[in-house]
C-alpha cells in the first residue's frame, strides 16, 4: 500500500480575545506584562501547533476518562486510540504492551488570515489580583489577538491503517467539537480563548487517492 497522507485544512476564528504567552524577559517598562506569542519574520500572532495539539490531546483524554498513572508521566497513560493520533514517546513496553509510537497528526502552527480585514490584530486587557492577606491590588496589562481574528489551521494525518481511519477521523471531530466548548491559551475562566473551526476540508494529498475520506462535520 502506497504510504498516504490527508491534509485537513480550514479556519480557526477567534470569538472572544485570545492569549497564547510569549516570551516578556525583555518587555520594557510600562509595556504588558503578558505579551502573545508572534511570528518572528512578521510580528503577526500565531498559534503555535504544539499549543493546539496539546489542547486536543488533553481534552479528547478527559473525554475518555484517561486518569493519570502513578509513576507515569505525561500523556503515557493515554488509551491506544489517543496515543496512536498524538503519539507516545515512552521506550519499552508499558501497561498496555505498547512503547514508543509515532504521531499519525503532524500539527502546524497557525498563521492569522485576515489582517488586511481587521482594524487593529491586538488589544490589552487590564486585569487585577488582589492579595488575600493584606488586599492590595496587583493591577497588569495581557496581551490578546482581538475577536474576529482568524488563523489558517493546516493538519496532515498520516494513514497506517486503512481500517482505522473512520474511528479516528470521528476523535479527531471530537477534539475539534471540545475544543469548541473549552477555551484556548490562557485566562478561559476569564472569558479569554473561545474558538471556532469552520470551512474544515479534507484531501488525500499523496498516496491511495481513492481512500474515502471521512468528513469531519
Amino acid at each position: 500500500m502506497a504510504y498516504t497522507k490527508i491534509k485537513i485544512t480550514g479556519i480557526i476564528e477567534v470569538k472572544t480575545g485570545l492569549h497564547i504567552g510569549g516570551d516578556d524577559s525583555f518587555s520594557a517598562i510600562g509595556s504588558v506584562d503578558s505579551p502573545v506569542v508572534r511570528d518572528p519574520l512578521t510580528r503577526d500572532p500565531i498559534i503555535p501547533g504544539s499549543t493546539l495539539k496539546g489542547k486536543m490531546r488533553s481534552l479528547l483524554a478527559r473525554d475518555f476518562g484517561t486518569t493519570p498513572l502513578a509513576g507515569v508521566r505525561g500523556f503515557e497513560s493515554d488509551c491506544a486510540e489517543i496515543k496512536r493520533l498524538f503519539g507516545s514517546s515512552k521506550t519499552g513496553s508499558d501497561a498496555a504492551g505498547t512503547g514508543m509510537q509515532m504521531s499519525r497528526l503532524q500539527f502546524s502552527d497557525c498563521f492569522l488570515a485576515n489582517k488586511k480585514a481587521l482594524p487593529q490584530i491586538f488589544e490589552n486587557k487590564f486585569e487585577n489580583t488582589i492579595d488575600r492577606l493584606t488586599s492590595v491590588a496587583n493591577p497588569r496589562q495581557i496581551e490578546r489577538v482581538v475577536r474576529g481574528s482568524e488563523f489558517s489551521f493546516d493538519l496532515i494525518y498520516n494513514v497506517e491503517n486503512p481500517d482505522e481511519v473512520k474511528e479516528d477521523f470521528e476523535n479527531i471531530a471530537k477534539a475539534i467539537d471540545l475544543l469548541e466548548n473549552d477555551y484556548l491559551g490562557g485566562g478561559g475562566s476569564r472569558g479569554n480563548g473561545r474558538v471556532l473551526f469552520k470551512d474544515l476540508a479534507t484531501e488525500v494529498v499523496t498516496g491511495d487517492k481513492t481512500l474515502d475520506v471521512p468528513e469531519l462535520r
